[in-house]
This record gives C-alpha cells, sequence and structure tokens, in this order.
C-alpha cells in the first residue's frame, strides 16, 4: 500500500505542476494581449495597468508555489484587493452608493486580514521542521 501511496503522491506532483504551467502559459498570454491592445488603442490607462499588476502577481505566485512548495495567503489576498480596485475604477458610473460602500468594506476586510497574517508571521514564525 505505501508505493501506491507514493505513486499516487508522485501523480498528483506531476499534474499539480502541469496545472501551474498551464496557468503560466495563459497569463503570459493573457499579458501579450493586453500590450497588444493598449498599442492599437494608443494609449494605456490605470484599469489597463491594474490587469497588469494582476497578471504578474499570478505569475508571482505560480513561481513562489514552484520555488518554495508553499503559497503565501498573503499573494490571492492582495490579487483579490487589486481586482476589486480595478473593478470599482471600471465601473465607477454604474456603481450606487451601496455596493461602492461593500466593496469599500470588502477591500478594508482584505486589508486588515492582510496585516493581521503579516503581524502573525513576524510575532509568531513557523518553527522549523526537519521536512522544511
Amino acid at each position: 500500500m505505501s508505493k501506491l501511496k507514493e505513486s499516487g503522491y508522485r501523480a498528483l506532483v506531476v499534474v499539480e505542476e502541469i496545472g501551474l504551467l498551464i496557468i503560466a502559459i495563459a497569463t503570459v498570454i493573457a499579458i501579450g494581449f493586453e500590450v497588444v491592445q493598449m498599442f492599437e488603442a494608443k494609449k494605456v490607462t490605470l484599469a489597463d495597468l491594474l490587469l497588469l499588476f494582476i497578471f504578474l502577481e499570478v505569475l508571482a505566485m505560480v513561481g513562489i508555489y514552484l520555488k518554495t512548495g508553499k503559497l503565501p495567503v498573503r499573494v490571492p489576498l492582495y490579487i483579490a484587493v487589486v481586482a476589486i480596485a480595478r473593478y470599482m475604477i471600471l465601473d465607477m458610473k454604474n456603481l450606487d452608493t451601496l455596493r461602492v460602500l461593500g466593496l469599500a468594506g470588502t477591500v478594508l476586510i482584505l486589508t486588515l486580514s492582510i496585516l493581521a497574517i503579516r503581524y502573525g508571521h513576524t510575532k509568531f514564525p513557523y518553527k522549523e521542521t526537519k521536512d522544511n
């Protein structure tokens, strides 16, 4: 049974790495499309820059995961904050007051979560184990 578990684990690791490679390739392609669109429009907007920042954060997240085998919880939270900011910038004219307050509250909760996680990591660092 141990060899079966080990084979299953190795198969999952391979599938995981293939999935991460697909995400990285798709993100690079999306960056290319966005850059082409900016050249065609002959202007760069804040929404374009925020979208490129989101793409770069996704690539950084994939890189961190491939390098360390761990995914810092803060990285997806950063991506979420930027994505909400981008959404608010793009649809500001169509958002009613209640939705703007809800989105602002969401950003506040996410940023407080990031601060709490960061504080926890500095005050209560993980103990090194033999596996790390």
